[in-house]
């Protein structure tokens, strides 16, 4: 591996940039911030530390030139078509990411998934330490890049390395079924610092490192040779004051008008929004509405459902499948129940930018979230943000992170689809006092834990010397 050192103090390892490439209709080129969460909680810290960033551009077999954008430098790391497939298609989403969501489909183990995944991790940690001044932070994001950390070390001890997990850290008995487990456990212990979104998180990675890869812990913290890595939970946010600005724009509140009124003004207008992915309980959410339409306890056009399910790896087969089941369901649910002119699922599969967000999260009475298991969930934050006037209702599933922070939302558990629907009717017809309170003890928290609380919470803590541990 490279060992000279770069120009940048601050560096962020990411499996993607934070831009999109866009050809206008004359032909010219021009980058857009990409939409999702990992983008949205680390762009504002980026802008603030003119640091670095790592990432593959999104386009199979493109090698990208350094290039500045928002106020950020973006280094490219070219992945080819077979690497896309075997590297994030394969390892990535078809092996760790159902099994770190609790194995609701079941993951894949290839060994040659496992060896692109080896290889792409260690082009990340080259382009990263090439990047990297002497005695750098350095932070690498999510599970995609698990062996960064180790390969960082290993090529450059001098810098300071933290690793945040975006998704859940799966429990032993699960984690154990991964033939690479003890890679993976040294990979991320190449860490000073390991960031979780939950502290059962953190405990599940502790345990792997006991069982997995036979070291000893104590509190949170791991002896590794002379090095003590410290483990941790630190629940990502969003830019809530940002979120908040755009929904109080006049524009922001127009627009919310001209939503529910092209939905013919329902009483009640609920909303889902959600990458389109399996982990995400979209179909126990049409499930839940569609038999309370068919129960009676609400009925059309007084309520509607808008589903926004944007497009999440296509080319994967569970997530075609995944599609076909939910637009057959909303048009089961539409087919009967609605009438022409009055369909009570509007099932948007696209992406928005966040202005037209903020305006259907101002729309929507009720905001569902369902997610089987979800190591956040930023869009639960969001809608709260939105809602400065402290209406609106939050159902959301115990198995986010966020039910952790927003405990005065309705908390559901999805697989409970009578539950669901109580809840779903609790927070149709919450009242306004009711409503006010819940949403003003959600705002309070969303509001003062922000993204930049998290980052400077992470990034103090990575600059702190570790506490030492028991020897052994």
């Amino acid at each position: 591996m490279v060992t000279q050192t770069g120009d940048y103090d601050f560096v962020i390892v990411a499996n993607r940039l934070p831009v999109d490439r866009v050809t206008d209709s004359d032909g010219s080129v021009r980058w857009r911030r990409s939409p999702g969460g990992l983008v949205t909680a680390l762009e504002p810290v980026m802008q603030k530390a003119d640091g670095a960033w790592i990432g593959w551009s999104s386009i199979p077999g493109e090698s990208l030139d350094p290039f500045d954008e928002d106020g950020m430098r973006l280094v490219g790391v070219g992945l080819s078509e077979d690497e896309v497939r075997l590297y994030y298609e394969g390892f990535a989403n078809g092996t760790l990411w159902p099994l770190y969501h609790d194995v609701i489909v079941s993951p894949q183990f290839h060994r040659a998934w496992w060896d692109a995944y080896v290889r792409v991790n260690q082009r990340f940690a080259e382009a990263a330490a090439a990047q990297a001044a002497e005695h750098a932070i350095v932070w690498v994001q999510d599970y995609q890049l698990q062996l960064v950390p180790g390969m960082l070390r290993e090529a450059r001890p001098d810098l300071r390395i933290g690793f945040f997990n975006h998704i859940p850290f799966p429990g032993y008995e699960i984690y154990a079924q991964l033939p690479w487990r003890r890679q993976i456990v040294q990979g991320l212990l190449g860490a000073d610092l390991l960031g979780f979104q939950r502290q059962s998180d953190a405990t599940n990675f502790l345990r792997a490192c006991r069982r997995s890869a036979g070291l000893n812990t104590k509190g949170n913290t791991v002896r590794v040779g002379d090095r003590v890595v410290r483990v941790g939970a630190f629940p990502i946010a969003i830019d809530s004051t940002g979120f908040e600005e755009i929904a109080r724009r006049p524009e922001t509140a127009r627009r919310a008008a001209e939503i529910r009124e092209s939905l013919g003004n329902p009483e009640v207008l609920l909303l889902g929004v959600d990458r389109l992915d399996y982990t995400k309980g979209i179909s126990h959410r049409l499930k839940a509405y569609g038999e309370l339409l068919s129960d009676g306890r609400l009925t059309t056009p007084e309520t509607k459902l808008v589903l926004v399910a944007s497009p999440s790896r296509e080319r994967v087969e569970q997530y075609r499948a995944l599609r076909d089941e939910v637009e057959l369901t909303v048009g089961r649910i539409n087919g009967d129940f609605g009438e022409v002119g009055n369909a009570p699922v509007h099932y948007l599969h696209q992406s928005y930018p966040p202005e037209e967000m903020a305006a259907l999260f101002r729309a929507a009475d009720v905001m569902l979230v369902t997610s089987l298991r979800d190591g956040m969930n930023l869009v639960a934050k969001e809608y709260v943000a939105c809602r400065y006037d402290e209406t609106g209702a939050l159902v959301l599933s115990e198995f986010t992170g966020a039910a952790d922070e927003l405990t005065s939302a309705f908390l559901i558990n999805p697989h409970d689809i009578s539950g669901l629907k109580d809840a779903i009717v609790a927070a149709a017809q919450v009242s306004p006092a009711e409503a006010r309170r819940r949403m003003r003890a959600l705002r309070r928290r969303v509001l003062e834990f922000d993204i930049q609380h998290w980052a400077d919470s992470f990034l103090s803590a990575l600059e702190r010397d570790p506490a030492p541990t028991a020897e052994h």
